[in-house]
């Protein structure tokens, strides 16, 4: 396992981009002086021990150790021991619909990207818990295992678009069987499956589904995400919006009486979705009424600093640095080490 101890000193890289600026800026203020001075050709013959590649060199060292400093700072570690260790927790399984409506921005600014800053949100406030992540459209797979990485969680929650899942429709069933299948076998503890969908277009399977997790008490909470009154669907790299084989503008709707009865059916609450954080809120306080249980996770309880090899790197670039004078050497230039 990796990780850095201090992570904010990280932020020292965005130095880069401002420095490779200015460094551009200046050398564009330097060969615009040249010109004004004198013809550049006439000038260089005039100075044939100026490198016109030393420089860049040295500034990309430069740049380098800069980076590895941020590096260093951060404190980079391994761990080293892995423990098993009991946490006071709930298992949340979410379930994200990612068919192609939910592209619609009648919830700003997508349906989609809603949905994934809400369950950022949920993460956050997560401590004890473990979370899963499950994707599905006409299909469904696991985005992520059931685990306690809320690091690992929100970071797989940035990739998720519908190109993952290229079969469309809305299989309600097959997440929800999913989803029942990705709980552990951990006794006693309390178990909530969280929906997010626009409801459309669902298939078959749902009702034997929604029997199966009741009778082991998970709850199913559904998140109803879009209007009622529908929004049409902006196509990808694209101005236009998708159409039927009529060439008509398809306009997604939230199929909101369809999500009040699944969580109505699976003992859950039903919350709609909109531009405010009402949800997240509603969500939240279902989890919290939850029964907690010591659920078992495998954590690493020891790390090891890493530094030392990132300091060596750096001390050494810095000395290749100093080595490496902006004017030639005539006996480098002789054995051709560096070129102009």
């Amino acid at each position: 396992m990796f990780r850095f101890e201090e992570p904010a000193y990280l932020y020292l890289l965005l130095l880069l981009p401002v420095l490779v600026a200015f460094y551009l800026y200046s050398n564009y203020r330097r060969r615009k002086a040249i010109r004004e001075f004198g013809d550049p050709e006439l000038m260089a013959s005039l100075m044939p021990d100026v490198s016109k590649r030393r420089p860049d060199i040295k500034f990309a060292l430069v740049l380098v150790c800069i980076a590895l400093f941020a590096v260093l700072l951060a404190r980079p570690q391994f761990g080293s021991k892995l423990e098993t260790v009991k946490r006071q927790g709930v298992e949340v399984i979410i379930a994200l619909d990612i068919s192609n409506s939910m592209l619609a921005q009648d919830i700003q600014p997508s349906r989609l990207e809603k949905a994934k800053r809400l369950i950022s949100q949920l993460v956050d406030k997560m401590e004890q818990d473990k979370v899963g992540l499950i994707v599905f459209a006409g299909d469904a797979f696991t985005q992520l295992p059931i685990t306690s990485d809320y690091i690992s969680a929100k970071m797989f929650l940035e990739s998720i678009s519908p190109a993952l899942i290229t079969k469309q429709g809305t299989d309600l069933g097959a997440a929800l069987s999913l989803a029942n299948r990705s709980f552990t076998p951990q006794d006693g503890v309390g178990r909530t499956i969280i929906l997010i969908t626009d409801g459309e277009n669902h298939e078959g399977g749902v009702e034997q589904a929604i029997k199966t997790l009741t009778d082991k008490d998970i709850q199913i909470n559904v998140l109803g995400i879009g209007s009622p009154e529908g929004s049409p669907i902006p196509m990808e790299d694209s101005r236009d919006f998708r159409r039927d084989k009529d060439g008509n503008i398809v306009v997604t709707k939230l199929n909101e009486q369809m999500c009040q009865e699944l969580a109505k059916a699976g003992n859950g609450v039903y919350v709609r979705v909109d531009n405010t954080n009402t949800a997240q809120r509603a969500i939240q306080q279902a989890i919290d009424k939850l029964a907690k249980a010591d659920i078992e996770t495998q954590v690493y309880s020891e790390y090891n600093e890493q530094f030392q090899a990132v300091a060596w790197i750096l001390l050494l670039l810095l000395i290749v640095e100093l080595l490496i004078m902006e004017r030639q050497n005539p006996l480098f230039n002789k054995i051709h080490l560096f070129e102009k």
